[in-house]
């Protein structure tokens, strides 16, 4: 047998040449991601399994705070050095950033029957498919049930204000020494729902923006005299500035708020992390005179139209946004889902906790209650700048900075300012 070691050389190469060809095809690609309980672990594991039915394609999660997501993502957009796909709450706001996923999709008309109504949410101007809602949100109190019944005080029911609620927290706090009687996440799109069910209209009558109207002067009233009394703690709000956003979730989860405003997506992480150790209990939007309403909103993951991979995108998007995907995810993340038929009962939620159930029971009951005034202002592409110049300058009052009514005539020139710069550029 005579062993041709020239042409096992020359074999040899090929298959390096081969290997070497195959690594540089790889397409790589990056999703930029937040987490509020455990669904960055779902999406991974929702990820591998794309992977390994697509070895050609692979997905780098690249986990970040929420707070980059707000501050940060946005500027890197602007530079073109963003990622090939972001979850993002500013869901019209960053719209001019957005692929049209359509030309990539194997099915446009499942995307429309499945996320219509949301898909408007990222393209208020246009039909263009951009993403799905990785949950649908709605905002609204959670309370420490259980402190309420060591104090003996009763909770209030439906159609309790926000009044009602004070003067309970209040009553529950000074009796069991509880430093925080009352939290809100520092958040404009917080405060909006409350300020919608006190009247607040959000746009005049020929749809522009118009912050400041009684509805919303009565709720930052609230909140303003709240911070002075002490149903507030000014520590909060007080320790950032701006329009930085500030939850108080780890306040809640130790005890030491009795009632705390925020929202749906709490849900899997007080699930995690309170547990048992006292019942966290969601309770129904307080009413004002217009309506008993919170905020609708969510996250939505969006394909970014500079990605050099537009295909592989494509296919990405539609392997995750299948039916049979998103309950797993939604089942698992314990997220309202953002999925049409889903949303009607075809989801089998991974929990066995009844405070869990509840909360989840609790704001998926709160959707038909939600005011079309609040629909409206999450649909429109600049609400960031209403929410941004709401929570700033109400802020800027609380800590004696300036008064309510600077506050107010400060709202209208940020948000008139703002506007005119984006219609510039």
């Amino acid at each position: 047998m005579t062993f041709d070691f020239g042409k096992l050389l020359a074999t040899t190469a090929v298959a390096a040449s081969l290997m070497v060809s195959s690594a540089f095809a790889e397409t790589e690609l990056r999703m930029t991601w937040y987490n509020d309980g455990n669904e960055g672990e779902v999406m991974q594991s929702l990820l591998d399994r794309f992977e390994a039915a697509n070895p050609d394609i692979s997905v780098t999660l690249d986990v970040v705070p929420y707070k980059s997501i707000i501050e940060s993502l946005p500027i890197q957009l602007a530079a073109g050095e963003g990622p090939d796909l972001a979850r993002v709450t500013d869901l019209g706001g960053l719209n001019k950033y957005y692929l049209d996923l359509a030309p990539h999709l194997s099915d446009t008309a499942y995307w429309e029957k499945s996320f219509g109504p949301f898909l408007n949410w990222l393209a208020p101007d246009s039909d263009q498919i951009s993403g799905f809602m990785t949950q649908l949100t709605v905002t609204g109190p959670y309370v420490n049930k259980t402190l309420f019944e060591q104090a003996e005080v009763a909770m209030p029911g439906d159609g309790a204000t926000w009044d009602d609620w004070a003067t309970a927290v209040n009553k529950v706090a000074k009796k069991l020494d509880i430093p925080i009687p009352m939290a809100w996440d520092r958040s404009g799109h917080r405060v909006s729902g409350p300020a919608i069910a006190m009247g607040a209209k959000m746009f005049n009558a020929e749809g522009k923006p118009a912050l400041v109207d009684g509805g919303l002067k009565e709720m930052a009233q609230l909140l303003y005299d709240w911070h002075q009394d002490g149903t507030m703690s000014k520590e909060l709000w007080g320790s950032v500035s701006g329009s930085t956003y500030l939850g108080a979730n780890e306040d809640f989860a130790n005890a030491k708020v009795v009632m705390y405003m925020s929202g749906s997506w709490q849900i899997p992480q007080f699930a995690d992390k309170i547990g048992d150790a006292f019942d966290w209990w969601a309770v129904p939007a307080p009413c004002g005179a217009a309506a008993c309403t919170g905020m609708p909103g969510g996250a939505a993951l969006v394909a970014m139209k500079d990605t050099k991979h537009p295909a592989e995108v494509g296919k990405l998007m539609d392997f995750l946004a299948q039916e049979e995907n998103l309950a797993e995810f939604y089942g698992k993340t314990l997220f309202i889902p953002g999925h049409l038929k889903l949303a009607k009962g075809g989801v089998k939620f991974a929990t066995d906790d009844p405070r869990a159930k509840h909360a989840l029971e609790t704001f998926s009951g709160a959707v038909p209650t939600i005011s079309p005034v609040a629909f409206d202002l999450q649909g429109y592409k600049n609400n960031r700048v209403m929410f941004n110049a709401l929570i700033s300058r109400l802020n800027e009052a609380i800590v004696g900075e300036m008064t309510l009514d600077q506050a107010y005539e400060r709202m209208e020139d940020d948000v008139a300012k703002q506007l005119a710069e984006k219609e510039r550029n």
